[in-house]
């Protein structure tokens, strides 16, 4: 068992390998090939000298041809360099490594929270079934994930940071926060800022999760073993929890499993809206700017994200649901 489980997690992981580099050539080829290029609004002007346009390309790594770039890109891979950021002005590992933890804070805490309120919300519609609370909940939870999510945060901004004033209209951070101010002054500072974003980014989240929750329930409901159980004797209540909730569990793993690397695309319209220092922001900017190695960056980052998250759902459903176990072990055998 032991060195089946080693075999499918090394196979696992050199599939998750050649996803990552598949996505980053097609990725690095494409922002090549496009029109123009970083210095396209500098560089053209017929008055520059072309000794000059050549050395800032060559700089940058942009010279050559496709070919020559590209094995240029892949030594300097092999060497942990990710390359440099035209429009940040940094190298994109610190650029990187500056977002990403911004956004898996805001993305991570939305998750979350919409799995925390969702998968209950679901769980009482399927309990409570053609009543008019589980057709109010189902209204509310289709208009909620229908609505545009900067439209939304932009309601929220203008209500509350621009009328109310209850919090602050943009960023992460104060900048007038004093250099030495308490722990739990800059997490007070950082709650007051994130409570815009976060309350703008799980709705269309939570909708899903719960009609989801409560479509994978009325399907356990039905199952011959609830009905066996219930034939028993066996408690109603316990014959959902044991019965009918945890065998549901699968496809909210799934999800959360999907739902991992969309935390990090999926609030480019808040973060921008709200100026929140994260991936989205910077995965935009960099489009916008013809950055090649920043979009490169980007995208492999989104696709780590992708194969960690499609592995983690495939081992705690596992986990969760005894059929796939089984298949799992007849594969094995």
């Amino acid at each position: 068992m032991a060195v089946g489980s080693t075999r499918r997690l090394l196979a696992r992981g050199a599939q998750g390998l050649v996803v990552v580099a598949l996505v980053a050539t097609v990725v690095f080829v494409l922002i090549r090939l496009a029109p123009g290029d970083p210095f396209a609004a500098t560089l053209d002007d017929p008055r520059l000298d072309p000794a000059v346009r050549a050395r800032w390309r060559a700089a940058y790594g942009l010279d050559g041809s496709l070919a020559t770039q590209y094995v240029r890109w892949l030594a300097a891979l092999g060497r942990g360099d990710l390359g440099w950021s035209t429009s940040r002005s940094a190298p994109v590992a610190a650029v990187l490594a500056e977002s990403v933890p911004w956004t898996l804070l805001l993305g991570g805490t939305s998750m979350v929270l919409a799995f925390a309120i969702g998968m209950p919300l679901g769980a009482w519609q399927a309990r409570r079934r053609g009543s008019r609370g589980d057709r109010a909940v189902s209204v509310a939870t289709i208009v909620g994930g229908a609505l545009p999510d900067f439209w939304f945060a932009l309601v929220l901004l203008l209500v509350f940071a621009v009328r109310l004033r209850l919090v602050p209209i943009g960023g992460a951070v104060d900048p007038l926060l004093p250099l030495d101010a308490s722990p739990a002054a800059r997490l007070a500072d950082l709650l007051r800022h994130l409570a815009l974003p976060l309350a703008a980014s799980p709705l269309l989240l939570l909708g899903l999760v719960a009609r989801l929750q409560r479509t994978a329930l009325l399907d356990r409901l039905g199952a011959d073993w609830v009905r066996t159980a219930h034939a028993k004797g066996v408690a109603p209540a316990h014959v959902f929890r044991r019965h009918a909730w945890r065998t549901a569990l699968g496809p909210m793993v799934t999800l959360g499993g999907l739902a991992i690397p969309g935390i990090l695309g999926a609030g480019v319209f808040v973060e921008h809206v709200f100026a929140w220092p994260g991936f989205g922001a910077v995965a935009a900017g960099a489009i916008a700017a013809r950055d090649p190695h920043l979009v490169v960056g980007c995208a492999m980052v989104g696709t780590v994200l992708v194969v960690l998250g499609s592995a983690l759902a495939d081992v705690v459903g596992a986990r969760l649901d005894p059929r796939l176990r089984d298949a799992d072990a007849a594969e094995r055998a």
